[in-house]
């Protein structure tokens, strides 16, 4: 197959959001996604939701009232049933002082397809609820390999691909999570800087929801021939969404917004992409455009797309950035 078939048909894939008879998701327009909210309360204010976003990101309490709604609603129930189950198995195995273990939700999703906006407004929702659990955030930047060990490894310009992450770090973290630990330590990244903060740590103290986002959270790995036990990521989730969008729309969210960095983030000293604040907006622009087509398009294309179908809920954004479609996935 040559190189532009394959573009042809992963466009082609990327598409293609219909349901049909052998689809394990059920599909809803947002108007009809919308209806399920029922009497959920609207807990956020406009302010709120302002403070929220990501930049460039239009979400208002309405795209709020919406989407949302119906998906904290959703996530309430799945909660519910995941602490009930958990409660008669434990008396099935006759256990007892057995601590609980946080419900986890994955969320994951390309470069500037609002993974981020999605995560921080979930957590607001949650942590809202009249039961006010507790809810936390981490994101896989964390644990990112240093950008001395991407150097080392000449992989710098593949950081995002699956490689460059310490999936080790990852599956010791959301296994001491999922063992009810107390005090759990989470690496922290600079996006100023562009790399991991040496020895700063954010402390993860048994959430009742712990809500873990990152762009290949729902990686599969390689099978062992021998039958041995390989963990995945996706392994440690409850539940998990993907935020979809069409790779055109995409493309453009993400050069918008490096040429809107250019005029705030960039323009910090201190930050790694300073240089691109200071060279024309055309020479900005053709280096926005290498960025996405050499790095992000490609990561978008080999690892992060194969995972969609992983997903138990699918939120897919149309080029206005506000969510049109959602498939949700048949029990």
């Amino acid at each position: 197959m040559t190189t532009a078939s394959r573009e042809a048909e992963t466009s082609e894939a990327l598409d293609h959001f219909q349901p049909n008879d052998y689809s394990p998701y059920h599909f809803f327009s947002s108007n009809e996604w919308a209806r399920f909210r029922a009497d959920t309360p609207l807990t956020l204010t406009e302010d709120e939701v302002r403070r929220l976003r990501s930049i460039d990101d239009p979400i208002d309490l309405e795209e709020v009232r919406r989407i949302y709604l119906s998906l904290s609603r959703l996530l309430s129930a799945h909660v519910e049933s995941s602490q009930l189950l958990f409660e008669q198995r434990n008396r099935f195995l006759s256990l007892s002082d057995v601590t609980k273990t946080p419900f986890v939700i994955g969320i994951a999703g390309s470069v500037a397809v609002g993974k981020s906006t999605t995560a921080r407004v979930l957590k607001e929702l949650l942590a809202r609820w009249p039961s006010s659990p507790k809810v936390d955030l981490v994101t896989t930047d964390g644990f990112l390999y240093p950008n001395e060990t991407l150097v080392r490894q000449n992989i710098l310009n593949r950081k995002g691909f699956p490689e460059s992450y310490d999936t080790a770090a990852i599956l010791r973290f959301l296994s001491a999570i999922k063992a009810g630990r107390p005090n759990v330590n989470a690496p922290t990244y600079s996006h100023l800087t562009y790399d991991i903060l040496q020895n700063e740590y954010r402390v993860v103290d048994r959430p009742d929801i712990l809500i873990f986002e990152g762009i290949n959270v729902l990686q599969s790995r390689d099978l062992p021939a021998d039958g041995k036990i390989v963990p995945m990521v996706s392994d440690f989730f409850d539940f998990s969404i993907y935020i979809d969008a069409d790779e055109k729309h995409i493309h453009r969210w993400y050069v918008d917004r490096f040429m809107k960095l250019r005029q705030t983030a960039f323009k910090d000293p201190n930050s790694y992409f300073h240089r691109y604040a200071t060279i024309t907006e055309g020479e900005a622009l053709a280096r926005a455009e290498d960025l996405w087509s050499s790095i992000n398009l490609k990561n978008l294309r080999e690892n992060i797309l194969p995972t969609r179908p992983r997903a138990d809920l699918i939120l897919r954004k149309g080029k206005d950035h506000l969510i049109e479609k959602v498939a949700l996935r048949k029990l």
